[in-house]
């Protein structure tokens, strides 16, 4: 007689790597790495928010800044309940986004750091088990492509007054 050696009924109670999920490990890695994406980003924006100009600029850097903060917050919360440490370290990009002196250039920057964080994102994404841990990361995906629009928003409106 040929039987599975794994049969179908035992899928439920198989180790989430087996199956193709993302070990434990794994996932801390990548999350501490967007917690620190996130705390540069945050850091870029609450510092880019003291240029008033141009029009809307500010006010768009504090709604990035806020929204980076709620995800360092998520991201730490999510990195703890799975028994990790979070990283206290800040990524690379603020340091490489703060020596633009231009806003617009710098804004640029800071939408195409937003773009990578959704990559991250997506490629993470399917590989999570968590239902809940998979809901967050999908919100903060949305919201950094909510974010990326409306910085390619404000950066249409000033080109077109040139």
């Amino acid at each position: 007689m040929n039987e599975p050696s794994s049969p179908p009924c035992s899928a439920a109670d198989a180790d989430d790597v087996y199956m193709g999920y993302a070990g434990r490990d794994e996932i801390l890695t990548a999350l501490n790495e967007l917690l620190e994406a996130e705390r540069a980003g945050a850091r870029v924006a609450a510092e880019s928010a003291r240029t008033r100009s141009p029009a809307g600029f500010a006010e768009l850097m504090w709604l990035v800044r806020a929204d980076e903060a709620h995800w360092c917050a998520m991201l730490d919360g999510h990195i703890r309940g799975l028994g990790g440490s979070p990283s206290r370290h800040t990524g690379d990009f603020h340091v490489k986004a703060m020596a633009i002196a231009d806003p617009l250039e710098r804004l640029t920057f800071l939408n195409r750091g937003q773009q990578w964080v959704v990559r991250k994102l997506e490629g993470l994404m399917p590989r999570i088990r968590d239902d809940r841990l998979h809901a967050d990361l999908a919100e903060m995906a949305q919201r950094h492509r909510d974010n990326v629009a409306g910085a390619d928003h404000l950066l249409g409106q000033l080109q077109s007054r040139k």
